[in-house]
């Protein structure tokens, strides 16, 4: 009689203990949710950058003719610098939607649909996000170095270190990625001899 009652205990835990975990795990599946908003915030903050950039280009274009080539290239510079912050905040909302929320249905047919969305894992996204970040970065320099003169020289050197940073972390990023990406037998290199 006694094994009876400690195996029905037995089962009975097992049953609520499953009832329990089945219900944290449809919680946590629920809780992906929560980055939708994220994401719908990431495309309001696409739209400034794109109101940003029109107003730019309005403001200046009347001025082009008069404008010196030095002027002319950072307005180039910085419209381009604004084009890969949307193209950056864009990858990140697709991407993160699409790998931590839900799959774009709707669209998957879409003749526009860009060739890499549905694609592109979080190990890829973090690759292509620190690449927009090195050329963000680039330019940056790219305009202090035109701008050399006026600048002290530790500032110069500073956004240097920094966009040196970046370049070193994306490549380590890379290499890490592509070691993690190897079956484990082929990681380790064979001795000469």
């Amino acid at each position: 009689m006694k094994n009876l009652s400690t195996s029905s205990s037995r089962s009975l835990i097992r049953s609520s203990s499953r009832r329990l975990e089945s219900g944290l795990e449809t919680l946590l599946f629920a809780g992906r949710w929560l980055m939708a908003p994220v994401y719908v915030g990431l495309v309001v903050i696409l739209a400034a950058v794109a109101i940003k950039f029109i107003e730019e280009t309005v403001l200046t274009i009347p001025f082009v003719l008069s404008m010196q080539e030095r002027d002319l290239v950072m307005l180039v510079l910085s419209l381009i610098d604004l084009a890969l912050l949307g193209n950056l905040v864009l990858m990140v909302a697709f991407a993160g939607y699409e790998n931590f929320v839900s799959k774009m249905h709707s669209r998957a047919e879409h003749e526009d649909r860009p060739d890499w969305m549905g694609y592109i894992d979080f190990s890829g996204l973090k690759l292509k996000v620190l690449g927009s970040i090195v050329a963000i970065s680039a330019i940056h320099l790219l305009r202090t170095f035109m701008n050399v003169a006026q600048l002290e020289k530790d500032d110069v050197g500073w956004q240097l270190a920094i966009h040196l940073g970046f370049v070193i972390s994306g490549v380590l990023l890379a290499w890490m990625d592509r070691l993690s990406a190897q079956p484990h037998g082929k990681r380790t290199t064979e001795s000469p001899g």
